[in-house]
Formats: C-alpha cells, sequence, structure tokens
C-alpha cells in the first residue's frame, strides 16, 4: 500500500516510476456494481464536475451500451466548492433530486493555492487538509443517514504539478490533496462504500507520458481542470471500477469453411448464407459502440476526448464491436452493411478480426453519433441551470437573496458583476434563468432530449456482407 513517503519520493526525488505503480488500494473496499435500470445519480463535486464532461461521458457509455437500461444522471457541481460548500447545499442541490447513488468527489479546492507559495506553506497544507476533514465528517453522517442511496466516493483529479509550464506552480499541494485522499478511502472502507481513484492513475498516466513529453499534461494551461481527454480518462477510470472492462459491443465468429456460426456474444445472428467468395448474415447487437470525438469542447483548453485513447485502453477493454470470419479464401473482400461499403479487408485480416466500433461509416456508429449530440444538447441546457445554482450557493446565499429571483437580486447582481468575473460571466444567463418557468422550459427540454435518445439508442437490426473482390 502506498503513503506519503513513497510520494515524496515520486514527485520530488525523481523516481516517478515507484509512485507511477501506487493506487487507492482496494482492500476491504466494497466491490462496485454498475448502474441498474431506474437509477438516479448524483455527481457532487466542484467546477471540474461541474464542466459536466466526465460524468457525461459514464451516462453517455451506458446510453449506448446498455439501451435498455434508462438511468438518469445529474450534475451536481459547483464551481470552486470545498467539503464545506457541498455539505451546506446538499440538501438543496443534491437530496432533493432523491438520488439512488451518490457519488461525491472534493479535494481540488481544499488543499488550496496560493498558500503553497508562502513560509508558512506546509502548516497551512495541514490546516486546510484538517478543515476539509472536519466538513467531511459532517456529510459522512448525513450520507449514512440517507439511506435510499448507495455511496461512492471519488479522488480529486490531479493537479499536475510536473508538467512544464510556468503558470499556477503550487509546490507541494499534491501531498495535501493525497493526504485528502487518504481519509477519503479510510471512510470508504468503514462505511463499505464506494471508492473510486482518480488521482493517481492520473498522476501516474501523466508521469509516464511527460518522461517522453515535459509538456504532457490531462489538464488545462492552469495545471487544475482537466480538459476533454482528462474527463475521458476519469469516465473510463470510473466504469473500470464498476467493472465493465470486458464487456464488449458485440462479437461475432463465423466459419466460412464450415459454413456455420462459431459465437454471437451479446448480439444474435440469423440467416447465414455462405456462398463462394460471399458470406451473409443478419445482425442485431444489444449495444452501440462509443464514438469517438475529436472537438475540443471545453474553453481554452484544446483536449480533445480522441487524445485519452493513447493513454488509456478504452477501445480494447470497452469498445469492441469484433467481427471474425475463418475460413475465406485468400484475396481482398469488400465489407458492407446494410448495402453501405465501410470498408476493405484481406481474408487474413478478417480472420484476425476488425474491430467495427472503429469503423466510422458503419450505419451502427452513425446511431451512435446521433445520441452523441443529443446528450451534447442535453449538456448545454444543463450548463445554463447550474450557473443559475452556482448563483445561489456562491452568491445569492451570502448575500440574503437566496432564491429570491427578484428585482433586488438582478440589480446586486449588476453591481457585483462589475468588479467579479466570476458572477459577471453568469449574469446574462440569471437574466432568463431567474423565472421559473425559463427554467421549467429547460427541463422540459432536457427531458425530451433524453426521451428522445432512448429511442434512437435502440439497437436495429442490419445486413453484413462480405464479398471477394473479383
Amino acid at each position: 500500500m502506498y503513503r506519503k513517503l513513497l510520494f515524496v519520493v515520486a514527485l520530488f526525488a525523481g523516481e516517478h516510476s515507484a509512485f507511477a505503480q501506487t493506487m487507492v488500494s482496494s482492500d476491504a473496499l466494497m466491490p462496485m456494481k454498475p448502474f441498474e435500470t431506474g437509477e438516479r445519480v448524483a455527481f457532487v463535486g466542484n467546477s471540474i464536475t461541474e464542466a459536466g464532461y466526465y460524468e457525461s461521458y459514464v451516462w453517455l457509455y451506458y446510453m449506448l451500451h446498455y439501451p435498455g437500461r434508462r438511468i438518469t444522471v445529474y450534475n451536481c457541481g459547483i464551481g470552486g466548492d470545498r467539503a464545506k460548500n457541498m455539505l451546506y447545499r446538499l440538501d438543496d442541490d443534491v437530496l432533493a433530486k432523491k438520488p439512488t447513488t451518490i457519488c461525491l468527489t472534493f479535494g481540488m479546492n481544499d488543499s488550496g493555492y496560493y498558500e503553497f507559495l508562502s513560509s508558512n506553506a506546509d502548516s497551512t497544507a495541514k490546516e486546510r487538509v484538517r478543515e476539509s476533514r472536519l466538513f467531511f465528517d459532517t456529510i459522512e453522517q448525513k450520507l449514512k443517514a440517507y439511506t435510499p442511496a448507495k455511496k461512492v466516493l471519488i479522488t480529486s483529479s490531479l493537479y499536475d504539478e510536473t508538467v512544464k509550464n510556468p503558470k499556477n506552480y503550487f509546490p507541494k499541494k499534491s501531498l495535501a490533496m493525497d493526504e485528502i485522499s487518504a481519509f477519503q478511502q479510510s471512510a470508504a472502507r468503514a462505511n463499505h462504500w464506494g471508492m473510486v481513484d482518480f488521482f493517481h492513475p492520473m498522476t501516474a498516466i501523466t508521469l509516464r507520458e511527460q518522461k517522453r513529453d515535459s509538456t504532457f499534461t490531462l489538464t488545462g494551461p492552469d495545471r487544475i481542470h482537466p480538459g476533454n481527454a482528462g474527463h475521458f480518462v476519469m469516465a473510463y477510470l470510473f466504469l473500470k471500477a464498476q467493472g465493465l472492462a470486458g464487456k464488449p459491443v458485440a462479437e461475432i465468429v463465423i466459419d466460412a469453411a464450415g459454413k456455420k456460426i462459431g459465437k454471437a456474444v451479446n448480439c444474435q445472428l440469423s440467416g447465414l448464407t455462405v456462398v463462394p467468395g460471399e458470406v451473409k448474415v443478419d445482425y442485431l447487437a444489444g449495444s452501440l459502440p462509443f464514438p469517438q470525438d475529436s472537438i475540443p469542447r471545453l474553453r481554452d483548453n484544446p483536449q480533445r476526448q480522441t487524445g485519452a485513447l493513447d493513454v488509456v485502453p478504452f477501445n480494447e477493454e470497452m469498445n469492441r464491436e469484433m467481427l471474425t470470419v475463418g475460413g475465406l479464401a485468400a484475396g481482398e473482400y469488400t465489407l458492407t452493411i446494410d448495402q453501405v461499403q465501410v470498408g476493405k479487408w484481406t481474408g487474413d485480416q478478417l480472420s484476425g478480426g476488425i474491430n467495427l466500433a472503429l469503423v466510422k461509416n458503419t450505419p451502427e456508429y452513425e446511431q451512435a453519433m446521433a445520441v452523441l449530440w443529443l446528450n451534447e444538447e442535453r449538456m448545454e441546457l444543463e450548463s445554463k441551470l447550474r450557473a443559475y445554482y452556482w448563483l445561489q450557493f456562491n452568491f445569492f446565499r451570502d448575500n440574503g437573496l437566496y432564491f429570491s429571483d427578484n428585482g433586488a437580486a438582478m440589480d446586486s447582481l449588476n453591481v457585483t458583476a462589475e468588479k467579479n468575473w466570476f458572477v459577471a460571466s453568469k449574469k446574462d444567463n440569471y437574466r432568463a434563468a431567474r423565472y421559473a418557468a425559463v427554467r421549467r422550459s429547460w427541463q422540459k427540454e432536457m427531458d425530451v432530449l433524453v426521451n428522445e435518445i432512448y429511442l434512437v439508442n435502440q439497437p436495429r437490426k442490419h445486413t453484413i456482407r462480405i464479398k471477394k473482390v473479383s
């Protein structure tokens, strides 16, 4: 089991490989299970959660891999939050949604920032960790009392202390974050709660990649906020903790020489015909592939979700739609699905297996892309609601205007926006969001989008044809 000394050696004595092998120990932790039909999952956190992507990627995986297992995922992130702030809004922002699973992450803000540049950085860091633990202790009791929900603790994503970047360098901040992750792990053990570690695996990946490229990071220019690649690594780690590695989209094995189906995993095959130079079969998968999104979607961060695929084996472990056809004569073959040619492979390549999940012009990939875009539209609306709640919890509560949403609230917001960038960035959104009818309409639009997703994501029967090129 790792501990602080190993961390210090890893980060500051240059023995990065030692730390790269460490992770939160799973000893005595409750094994996590996948979400079941009807689950209402609340992800509670800070601005990294509020950004919406890692939990949205988790939900997208369920939308695609388990199209008949409808769940609901709530973004309960508020930028700037520490455990203290999460405690104060737990009832109004989380428990009010009646979740069946609560996933709680904190630590980035709790550990502090500029304190690490002062002469008394060590003592200040200890005090920040102590304060975080104090407020978490009360959260822990409230979560224990809320019996309808399973609980999952998540360590913070990493603070990238080692990237070659002159900005926002707070030496030894990671040590304080490690102390917070340690008491999170202890609480998960003691309460038999789920536990997902983002901090240590993301740090290990970073140290490994920075040996080749000193500018590599899973965060952005501020060393703090993950880009889309970082968020996708987090989603991968969450899904892996749920035991979802090794679950194929589908697996098709056909013996062309024997004219028979060898295997059909998570799919139904029917109507197989084999004639010289051609194989045809009808195919209905139980899942859809996970599309590879190549658009940077977070402000001021160029990362793309596809960037994560270079550093974690998501496609190998969770995105395999394998087509294997053995016994073909030597030569080149066209593969068509529903009369659309999707590619050419040799008989040897088909015998070794083709991952159709990575072929972007198949009908099932196009279907999955429609789900991705619908989910993006849902996220856009959700971000408007989260901006509204950010103002309630971070501004109006302290000003005695909590959920008043009247002219006085708007006036107060306008005055503060002139000198506070965070408030100013949400002012225009609040002009509309302060009206309950507008917020209801946003929620209704989100509900319509989710309903549409669970119609569009239903797998369809396709005809696969493999034909030898003359």
